[in-house]
């Protein structure tokens, strides 16, 4: 048996509030030093060691996932002026070549990018927003080949194939400027925080480009939107953990564009905006705090004694969805822990939710979650349908056009996953109890067969920040567990959206142990059930979700037979005290600002870096990303260190930092189903659970 690296120990110790934290591995903060690089590459060798054995598992998995998927296929075709956009995935390649026709669909297809010759010679390749220009002619995207989620922006003539310009080191953010003369773009600073919005004129030097906003406070980053009819550029100063955004406006159209104010930060409210007519529409949880408002105001009259209810209706949610068109709005809400749509005639007034096939499902209204590809969502203003993308566990991603005036939903395309039976497989919801007495869903997939009587194996999903909701889709990774008699549950903790702002209100700062314990009664109201059993039961978590599970292993480590930890948020104290790396100034309002001691004590009790005992712990897979501007690599790695000199007992512990990716892991599709497929082999050798 191989045996595992020990991390060298270097004292260091930071005195905060009368308390001494000591670290041994602070050090391993250096990076690109020789001897960090020389301890990830010593943990990365055992951890190829350890798992040796299951490389035949591992490539039986891959096989697995890649035989399911078409790997010739194309997105459902969606209209934006005289063209039909799509995407294409084509066997054998890792990235996505976008397409168009003019006309109709039978038109020849005119490729606009194929991200496969983007990616050539390059490791990682992330793209962050796709942008057509008005007259249809010139594309802008932004590209990152590192995975540290730095930028660069590319514009081509779609006319000759030639590039026009570029801008180095950008956000992910591009919009248009009114006359395609000219594109907007967000800027970076020294913690990597989206801090200012510029005006480039295409064909001129970066140097002479013109900063339209600077964000001076630390707290908030920027974003921006065009609006759906094109006219207007909002520019968001927002703290999302704070729930408070500030919105400023410019009229594209005006000769001499200035930057308006629309909502000031002082309100201390949440604002999504959309222009009609005359005036702004849009969403805002002011002086009602937990639910949303839909209101308009006119664009002559933006103080809060001209706002009008569009309608009298509060929407339940965390992160609100709104989509405006000529004669119809769309909100994207949520009720009974689930995503809904809803739709207003803007003449008559009327609205109505849609029906959706299932009851336990999830909802998008755009492709991705984290690109800005202009045709994944609805980008036709003049249009009566709506497009939406549908899935459940058992029901893969379906696209439905929806007539927003008749009310005819129409099926576009459903996911082709081949040689998979949707009637061979369940789905349920339950419910635990927390200590408070709240009742925490819990969704579930299985097969029909599968036994649940205890002895299944099962699998325990969550996340429960942000308010961000974990809604139960499709994954046909998953199928690949599930078909080995895998019970596959999602905690819907606390600290995540599913139930709006209260939900979420209730797993943050000084009630974060609120998300942890709902976990832990959640696999206990799973044992009790019989459903699983504690030696066959497997959690799993990433990023904040990671941070899940630090707590819980240390809360109840023999609650669980094996822990997989992605890029995970672990040593909350010392980055929340360090302001010179991304997120901790606007994270605050998350976590809390350690320097304040009631606050620090709230962060202490439960951060995983600070609790390792000396105890057993249960197996635990951890993964990082050497580039991740999210969680810094030295964060798992640190905590990998700290419990292999603490824990007393003898289980595998592994960490597998990827050297060339960030937050997100592999940037291609054949890469991620491998980075899945290593995963799943470990959760399964762990169980004792090899043949399907």
């Amino acid at each position: 048996m191989p045996q595992p690296p020990a991390a060298r120990k270097e004292p260091h110790e930071t005195e905060i509030h009368g308390i001494v934290l000591k670290d041994d591995y602070f050090w391993l903060r250096n990076k690109d030093s020789q001897d960090v690089l020389e301890y990830l590459q010593a943990e990365n060798e055992y951890t190829v060691q350890m798992m040796r054995e299951t490389e035949k598992l591992q490539e039986q998995l891959f096989e697995e996932m890649k035989s399911r998927i078409r790997e010739d296929d194309q997105s459902t075709p969606i209209r934006y002026g005289d063209f039909y956009y799509y995407y294409r995935e084509m066997k054998g390649k890792n990235y996505k070549v976008h397409c168009r026709k003019k006309g109709s669909l039978e038109a020849p297809e005119e490729v606009i990018l194929d991200e496969n010759v983007l990616a050539e010679g390059q490791k990682y390749l992330g793209i962050g927003s796709l942008r057509i220009s008005n007259d249809q002619t010139l594309l802008a995207y932004t590209a990152d080949f590192s995975g540290d989620e730095t930028y660069e922006a590319h514009i081509v003539s779609l006319l000759t194939g030639g590039t026009v310009d570029r801008i180095e080191k950008t956000g992910a953010r591009l919009e248009w400027a009114g006359d395609d003369s000219a594109l907007f773009y967000t800027e970076l600073d020294d913690i990597h925080r989206d801090y200012a919005v510029s005006r480039h004129v295409l064909r001129t030097e970066q140097g002479e480009d013109k900063r339209i906003f600077k964000e001076d406070d630390t707290r908030f980053e920027v974003q921006m939107r065009r609006s759906a009819d094109g006219r207007y550029l909002f520019v968001y100063s927002e703290n999302s953990p704070s729930e408070t955004i500030e919105v400023r406006y410019l009229d594209l159209e005006e000769e001499e564009q200035t930057l308006s104010m629309l909502f000031s930060r002082d309100m201390g409210s949440e604002f999504l905006v959309e222009h009609h007519d005359e005036s702004f529409y849009f969403l805002t949880d002011h002086k009602t705090h937990t639910r949303f408002r839909l209101m308009r105001t006119p664009i002559g009259h933006l103080e809060e004694d001209g706002w009008q209810h569009v309608t009298e209706r509060r929407f339940e949610t965390r992160i609100p969805g709104l989509v405006v068109f000529r004669d119809h709005l769309v909100v994207l809400s949520r009720s009974e822990g689930y995503g809904i749509l809803t739709v207003h005639d803007l003449s008559s007034g009327e609205e109505h939710d849609i029906q959706f096939p299932e009851d336990i499902y999830d909802i998008r209204l755009s492709l991705g979650r984290f690109s800005h590809v202009f045709y994944f969502g609805n980008p036709e203003y003049d249009t009566e349908t709506l497009r939406f993308y549908f899935s459940s566990p058992i029901t893969p991603q379906t696209s439905y056009d929806y007539n927003m005036a008749t009310r005819e939903l129409q099926l576009k395309k459903r996911d082709e996953i081949k040689d998979y039976d949707p009637s061979q497989y369940t789905t349920e919801r339950k419910h635990a109890r927390a200590a408070d007495g709240t009742r925490i869903p819990i969704s579930m997939a299985y097969r029909r067969n599968t036994k649940l009587d205890g002895s299944s194996p099962l699998l325990l999903y969550g996340y429960g920040s942000y308010g961000y909701p974990v809604d139960p889709s499709f994954d046909h990774k998953l199928l690949s567990l599930l078909d080995r008699g895998m019970i596959f549950t999602i905690a819907h903790i606390r600290g995540g959206g599913e139930f709006g702002k209260r939900w979420y209100h209730q797993g943050k700062l000084q009630h974060k142990m609120n998300t942890f314990t709902d976990f832990i009664a959640c696999a206990e109201y799973l044992i009790r059930e019989n459903y699983t059993t504690s030696d066959r039961l497997c959690a799993w978590g990433g990023s904040a979700g990671g941070l899940l599970m630090g707590a819980i292993v240390n809360l109840r480590p023999d609650l669980f037979r094996c822990v997989v930890a992605s890029v995970p948020f672990v040593d909350v104290i010392n980055t929340m005290l360090d302001d010179t790396i991304p997120l901790t100034t606007f994270e605050y309002s998350e976590w809390g600002d350690p320097r304040i001691e009631e606050q620090f004590e709230w962060m202490l009790e439960y951060s995983p870096y600070d609790n390792v005992e000396m105890k057993e712990y249960p197996p635990i897979l951890i993964t990082a990303g050497y580039n991740d501007p999210r969680v810094q690599y030295w964060e798992p790695a640190k905590w990998t260190a700290r419990l292999r000199r603490r824990k007393t007992d003898s289980n595998r512990l592994l960490l597998k930092t990827k050297m060339e990716t960030g937050h997100f892991s592999s940037s291609g599709r054949y890469d991620y189903m491998k980075d899945y497929a290593f995963n799943y082999a470990y959760v399964l050798d762990t169980l004792g659970l090899v043949d399907p």
